[in-house]
């Protein structure tokens, strides 16, 4: 028998959770065949056998939590089984001894019966519930489920002992039996208005690290506002000439990652994270483009962006996007990033506060452009402008705020004299 197990996945992920399994027992698979799909923290693997046979038993329900190095399948070579039934037969005629052939068939029926007993269990009934329900002393057959698809979970095995404990507990008094009954229906009325959704592997890491970057970073925003008339009317002039000539349309996205990356080099704290109690200075610029998926916000990085033409950097952002949303995404699309930049404007959103993607210590967040009157010379000559507000969300441990609102000043600059930015890089 070979055990499939958990595979190494990264140094940073230990963990996950089925989301489904591709093959059923008894399928005949070859060696590099995809049999289940993991979800992680950061993005979905595919789990490989590195063998061929047949699946003997999965050993792991969709939505189990392994581990690396766990065994979540055994797989049998095709043809083991037959083989092994034909070896009795061949050695029946030897065994000449009644006293040996007559204890094999009355002990036969046992374990048959207790075969089918606990294959049965192990066909509706999750891992984590078969343990409960071991350590609890209790008969999966005999506890009620509620899942759609037969299989016994924890929450069955654990309402079921209380069951089966409640009248001792409530023998002694009738009185104590009253106050049971409003408990036992408020599950049905819960049931009737609201669905209960189980949060996915991927939103609970979001949740947690977003939780994390609250209390461990002294987390403090600046707002400024951009022109972008420059902007739209270089846009405007050669996006046609751009596409023709690199295949992928000139946006937003290129002109703002340019104008970080000359205000990182001017200040770089803006760059760098904490460990322990060092400062690391990282001198490369990795720009992480937040992506909205239907599972939640990821954060794919463009490498070495600093030294990627505009068209480079919206082909790498067009890629990552697609993959994004495609949910291809690798483990090294997702790794290293120096600083981040997400756009909330293509949902509409005016004005908001990003949170920082630690351990980064600085994120931009983009807005939508609005058109607004505002004063554009010393004459006080009012004009309707495209304006966008952009926020930056820095780690006041490191950055002071002075620096950070330099920062959003430099972004600006270089984005309402495109010249500038150009020359910058």
């Amino acid at each position: 028998m070979i055990e499939i197990k958990v595979p190494e996945l990264a140094e940073s992920i230990t963990e996950g959770t089925i989301a489904e399994w591709t093959v059923k027992t008894g399928d005949a698979i070859e060696k590099g065949e995809t049999i289940a799909e993991l979800e992680t923290d950061k993005v979905n693997v595919e789990i490989k056998s590195d063998f061929s046979g047949v699946i003997q038993e999965l050993l792991a329900e969709p939505g189990d939590n392994v581990v690396v190095g766990q065994v979540i399948a055994k797989l049998g070579e095709e043809g083991a089984s037959a083989a092994s039934d034909a070896t009795p037969k061949e050695e029946a005629p030897k065994a000449e001894e009644a006293p040996k052939l007559e204890p094999a068939k009355e002990a036969a029926p046992a374990p048959v019966a207790e075969e089918k007993k606990a294959s049965k269990s192990r066909t509706v009934a999750s891992p984590a519930a078969r343990k409960k329900a071991r350590e609890l002393g209790i008969d999966l057959d005999e506890v009620s489920y509620r899942d759609p698809m037969g299989r016994v979970r924890v929450e069955d095995v654990e309402a079921h002992n209380q069951a089966k404990n409640a009248p001792k507990a409530e023998a002694p008094s009738k009185q104590a039996a009253a106050p049971s009954k409003p408990a036992a229906a408020a599950p049905v009325q819960e049931d009737a208005r609201v669905e209960r959704i189980k949060m996915s592997r991927r939103r609970q890491t979001i949740a947690k690290r977003l939780v994390e970057a609250q209390h461990t970073a002294a987390m403090l925003t600046t707002f400024n506002e951009v022109d972008m008339t420059a902007v739209m009317d270089v846009r405007n002039r050669r996006k046609d000439a751009f596409f023709k000539k690199n295949g992928v349309k000139l946006g937003f996205m290129s002109f703002f990652t340019k104008a970080v990356i000359g205000a990182l080099k001017s200040f770089p704290l803006l760059n760098a994270e904490i460990q322990g109690d060092e400062i690391l200075l990282k001198k490369f610029y990795d720009i992480g483009v937040a992506v909205s998926t239907e599972e939640g916000l990821v954060v794919p990085v463009v490498r070495d962006a600093d030294k990627l033409s505009f068209a480079g950097i919206e082909k790498e952002i067009g890629d990552l996007g697609k993959k994004a949303r495609d949910n291809s995404l690798g483990l090294k699309d997702l790794q290293g990033g120096t600083f981040t930049i997400t756009n909330g404007g293509i949902f509409g959103s005016l004005y908001s506060t990003p949170i920082l993607n630690t351990p980064q210590v600085g994120i931009l967040g983009m807005h939508t452009i609005q058109r607004r009157p505002v004063v554009v010379d010393d004459n006080d000559t009012v004009e309707v402008r495209p304006m966008m507000y952009i926020a930056l969300s820095y780690d006041h441990r490191i950055v002071d705020g002075k620096d950070a609102v330099q920062f959003l000043v430099r972004v600006k600059q270089l984005l309402e004299d495109p010249e500038d930015l150009l020359l910058e890089g």
